[in-house]
């Protein structure tokens, strides 16, 4: 039996709310150490426009587009095996993303898109969906993912969102579900084969980190979304099983809350994209970017 995209996006909001209840009840959910009156402001605008707006157009464009270029090709992946269209979305999807957010750390203007990502100095479920709105809407991945739909897998993408929404919130969450159970001895061989497959917190988290200096900080990689194995297999992978004393961006200038949510259009801080070291190393870039 299939997931409806109705169940799909109801099991996502539970998996989001479970998550969120944990921090509610233990690390304050509402009143994270060093948030600012616009982080609240960020996470719910991002997130609303995302989910009610961004996604859904996508899907209508990528509909629109088919039917008048390609109408014969409607459906026409929709019997093909469940190992297939997984291994479609892992490549065409998730690897996307990985390839999308590690550009994101290495050009500067696209930092600047993604910047809003990472200047809560906090890590929590909240973070899950925040980023610059047109961020989100030039993501290759969710334009390959409504591809694959209107070719006829949108039965398996439901079922697929619920599997990586789970791993990701979880990994942004600063309840880390990981910890515990790294101090199982029994469950090391687990626990070896997990961090290195999917996104954990400690592997997040390091990402995420405020201070190069910090042993357990790896902002120049730990791309991964669903899949951690995309930085393992990319090099980008760091893995400390051990947790950042702070979150946040360093060395750059404060961004406003328009910069945020919709730069270029609101460009007002001309220093945002400064000459600082960070940057992911790759083939030679015009500039450097921030870390973070």
């Amino acid at each position: 039996m299939h997931l409806t995209t109705a169940q799909s996006s109801l099991i996502v909001l539970g998996i989001y709310l479970a998550f969120g209840l944990l921090e509610l009840a233990s690390t304050r959910l509402f009143a994270k150490d060093e948030q600012t009156c616009h982080d609240g402001i960020l996470e719910a605008v991002s997130t609303i426009v995302l989910l009610a707006i961004t996604q859904p157009t996508i899907l209508f464009i990528v509909g629109a587009i088919g039917h008048c270029a390609a109408p014969q090709y409607e459906g026409a992946l929709a019997g093909i095996p469940v190992l297939a269209a997984l291994a479609l979305f892992l490549v065409f999807e998730d690897m996307m993303q990985y390839w999308w957010h590690r550009a994101s750390h290495s050009f500067g203007w696209l930092y600047n898109l993604h910047r809003a990502h990472h200047n809560a100095r906090y890590m929590s479920v909240r973070l899950v969906y925040r980023n610059n709105i047109i961020y989100y809407a030039l993501m290759p991945s969710i334009w390959f993912a409504g591809v694959l739909v209107y070719l006829g897998l949108g039965w398996f993408y439901a079922g697929y969102l619920v599997v990586k929404m789970a791993v990701i919130i979880g990994a942004h969450s600063d309840v880390a579900w990981d910890r515990p159970l790294y101090r199982v001895k029994a469950l090391a061989p687990v626990m070896w084969l997990a961090e290195r497959t999917i996104s954990t917190p400690a592997t997040h988290h390091a990402h995420h980190g405020r201070h190069l200096s910090d042993p357990a900080v790896h902002y120049k990689g730990n791309f991964g979304n669903l899949l951690f194995f995309w930085d393992v297999l990319f090099g980008t992978a760091k893995i400390t099983r051990s947790y950042p004393e702070s979150y946040g961006v360093e060395n750059l200038p404060p961004a406003t809350l328009g910069q945020q949510l919709l730069w270029p259009i609101f460009p007002e801080n001309k220093d945002m994209a400064a000459d600082i070291p960070g940057s992911v190393p790759a083939a030679p870039l015009p500039r450097k970017i921030a870390a973070g």
